[in-house]
């Protein structure tokens, strides 16, 4: 059997107790100081004035929390329709949960009378139409091709799966294409979309109800039609484990990882922006279609949106920019700690299928003005009924996915 080298070999009579070994603890230590080192040198603020150290320490949070939790869209996904194991996707609902009151509470002080029409500060609120539900359909179906969402391809960078840099590759491509089509997309399928957020209508009480029983329903369904499947322990902890072990001997329960990524969510918003992570690989592939000669000089009505904003940079360093760079190198230091950290590169074929299935991430994500962190998370937390019609149409492109992935493999 294969083992950690820091670690005792691993027997079938029983596992041993984890420990992080020297090894480990000097590459995670490396990695984590070099992360500060960098932090400590970015400029104080980005062109629109957003404190890059405060975008990086959340984004080194949020790396931090995807990796120990398995925090990935698909994968909880699939965890449910494969085998009906429901934690993943618990931490989904426990991670909206605590997003969806929070928010309440900190937009009502701002706004004390939503039923005025107006909008909140910097919410994720996009137009409802039929296009975003395709879009989001696109997306998760791109989610089934790559293996993951655009955020846990960024994570997995950190624990050396490679053929995310495939899928990130092919996400700009996306991204180029849904940009040199967007004009006619906008002006004749999404302008004059209604843009609707929950309290409008209903107040922050009657929105805040309507979503938790939305996510008590889902969460009953999930635990009620669960497949009793305990896991077996990948190590033995002694009765007083270290925090090193509380950490990364195993993988975060949904409880913790939910409502860390709740509180992650909170601090994003009032500190900085709404929770994203597409605004700055967005910029960059804009920057280059237009560079290229590749997108019409005026991208109609796009700036005027709601959600991941991307804009032609003007200086290196953003704020999404920096906090998905903290977010890489932070699960880089969490794989390595946890000795998961193993560089892999797929075959031909399926590096082909991991490439294709960026592209429709990337369209799906440009069309859509985010993804499942910036559209679903933060629209859902925010009450904006776009991100409850993209988590549909996203889960809906995801089981089609892996259903069809599913008779290909069989045939």
């Amino acid at each position: 059997m294969h083992s950690d080298p820091g670690q005792p070999l691993v027997t079938d009579a029983a596992p041993p107790a984890w420990r992080l070994s020297r090894r480990r603890a000097m590459g995670a230590s490396l990695i984590a100081l070099a992360l500060l080192a960098w932090i400590w040198l970015l400029p104080a603020e980005d062109a629109a004035g957003n404190p890059l150290a405060v975008a990086a320490l959340l984004g080194a949070a949020f790396g931090l929390v995807l990796q120990r939790g398995r925090f990935c869209f698909y994968c909880n996904a699939t965890d449910w329709l494969a085998q009906r194991r429901p934690q993943g996707l618990l931490a989904i609902i426990i991670a909206l949960a605590v997003g969806i009151a929070a928010h309440a509470l900190i937009v009502s002080g701002w706004l004390s009378d939503p039923s005025s029409g107006r909008l909140p500060l910097d919410g994720h609120i996009g137009p409802v139409s039929w296009v975003l539900f395709a879009a989001a359909l696109i997306f998760g179906l791109g989610m089934a091709m790559s293996g993951s969402c655009l955020s846990a391809h960024l994570y997995r960078l950190g624990e050396g799966h490679l053929a995310s840099i495939l899928a990130l590759i092919g996400a700009l491509v996306g991204f180029v294409a849904g940009f040199a089509l967007w004009n006619p997309i906008y002006v004749h399928l999404i302008h004059g979309a209604p843009t609707l957020w929950l309290p409008n209508h209903l107040g922050y009480g009657g929105s805040v109800l309507l979503a938790m029983a939305i996510l008590g329903g889902l969460a009953w369904a999930l635990t009620r039609w669960q497949r009793p499947s305990p896991d077996a322990p990948n190590s033995a902890l002694p009765a007083t484990p270290s925090l090193a072990q509380q950490l990364f001997a195993r993988k975060w329960g949904p409880a913790l990882t939910g409502v860390a990524v709740g509180l992650i969510a909170i601090a994003a918003y009032v500190r900085l922006a709404p929770l994203g992570v597409t605004a700055e690989l967005g910029s960059i592939a804009r920057g280059l279609g237009g560079g290229l000669g590749l997108l019409p000089e005026r991208l109609e009505g796009l700036d005027s949106l709601r959600g991941c904003a991307t804009v032609v940079k003007e200086q290196l360093w953003s704020a999404n920019g920096v906090f998905v760079i903290g977010l890489v190198l932070a699960s880089w230091a969490s794989a390595v700690a946890a000795g998961e950290c193993r560089p892999s590169w797929p075959r031909p074929w399926v590096a082909g299928r991991i490439f294709l299935g960026g592209i429709l991430l990337g369209f799906g994500a440009m069309i859509a003005v985010g993804c499942t962190v910036g559209v679903l998370l933060s629209g859902i937390m925010i009450g904006a009924v776009s991100g409850w019609v993209f988590a549909l149409g996203c889960f809906l492109g995801l089981g089609l996915g892996w259903w069809i992935r599913q008779r290909l493999a069989r045939s």
